[in-house]
């Protein structure tokens, strides 16, 4: 039902009803309250017996699995009213990077040959629709080695011009941090990280992609140059210098990005996008963070944006309303100068 009526996400819970989300917005359904064999038994449905018991041992599960229609991610907690569970649906056919309406620049990153690329943005900003794209657009075009690290596996995608494969966390490999080791040692041209969690993923992404390799990564940042200062924040004040000219040396590109519901009833990303020219670099490795973001207001040319240039461009196209550009916007004085033609 939530795959017919393109719902994202299924919660279900012991003494409550059913609901949906829609477009970010959660839809309470016309279903009755869940009680305990119901639930039980809708485990039953989705999960393995070792899953099963996997979440009556530690509380948690986290996982996915594969229907005919899409890929499910599967999350089951335990709360105070009992047990409840979370499926998010991922669609089987990756949209392109035209279909997605993503900028041309978007190419252009993804045939770098070697650096760091961070997508960033909140949960359910479609960060992992993006990545598919762009893991998508190089399978088409390039011939290389992929591998993604994964927890769990979201977008399964075939090998085509390049070799992908596809490794889950918990799965495939016991602990995250082992597997980003290893692939550096299975001849990848380009490795897909997920999460960056913490200093070590950071620090074993950086080598990588100082070592020649093309990394892509993610955070929960708002804006491209709060990532920068979110990574720098992980290091002591000592190491902070040395990790500022390591960032500006392998950076390709950070993309920051939001959805937003459109006038027709669909979603449109927006984005904030900081590409690693020769000036760029220059202030990542001085930390001059109100220089970057002027840099990037400027820099058009090198298919730079800002959010609010790409809300106002969105406003602009007739696609969201003024409301909309403003609620959203990360500075909304300056959006709503933009709005009535001051800057």
């Amino acid at each position: 039902m939530a795959n017919d009526k393109g719902y994202s996400d299924v919660h279900l819970g012991v003494g409550e009803a059913p609901r949906m989300r829609d477009r970010g917005e959660m839809m309470p359904m016309d279903l009755p309250v869940s009680d305990v064999p119901t639930f039980w038994s809708w485990l039953h449905e989705v999960m393995s017996e070792q899953e099963v018991q996997q979440f009556k041992d530690t509380k948690e599960f986290d996982g996915a699995t594969q229907y005919d229609f899409a890929r499910v991610r599967i999350n089951v907690f335990d709360t105070l009213t009992g047990p409840a569970m979370v499926l998010r649906l991922i669609p089987l056919k990756i949209l392109t990077m035209e279909q997605l309406r993503l900028p041309p620049v978007f190419k252009d990153i993804s045939d770098a040959h070697k650096g760091l690329i961070l997508v960033t943005g909140p949960t359910g900003s479609g960060k992992s629709t993006t990545m598919a794209a762009m893991v998508d657009y190089i399978n088409k075009e390039h011939p290389k080695h992929i591998i993604t690290i994964e927890d769990p596996v979201e977008f399964v995608h075939k090998s085509r011009k390049s070799l992908i494969k596809q490794r889950e966390v918990g799965q495939h490999t016991l602990l995250f941090d082992n597997a980003l080791k290893a692939a550096l040692r299975e001849d990848p041209d380009i490795i897909l990280v997920g999460e960056m969690r913490d200093k070590g993923t950071v620090n074993t992404a950086l080598k990588a992609a100082q070592t020649g390799h093309l990394v892509m990564g993610t955070l929960h940042t708002n804006s491209a140059v709060k990532t920068i200062e979110r990574i720098l924040t992980l290091y002591s004040a000592e190491e902070q210098d040395a990790m500022r000219t390591a960032l500006a040396e392998s950076i390709v590109a950070v993309i920051a990005q939001g959805l937003c519901r459109t006038t027709d009833g669909k979603r449109a990303a927006f984005h904030d996008i900081l590409v690693n020219t020769e000036a760029m670099k220059d202030y990542i490795s001085k930390g001059k963070y109100e220089d970057m973001a002027e840099l990037m207001r400027q820099g058009e040319y090198d298919g730079m944006i800002t959010m609010n240039q790409a809300l106002f461009n969105l406003y602009q196209e007739g696609r969201i309303t003024e409301e909309t550009a403003l609620e959203l916007s990360p500075t909304a004085n300056e959006m709503s100068q933009m709005l009535r033609g001051r800057i």
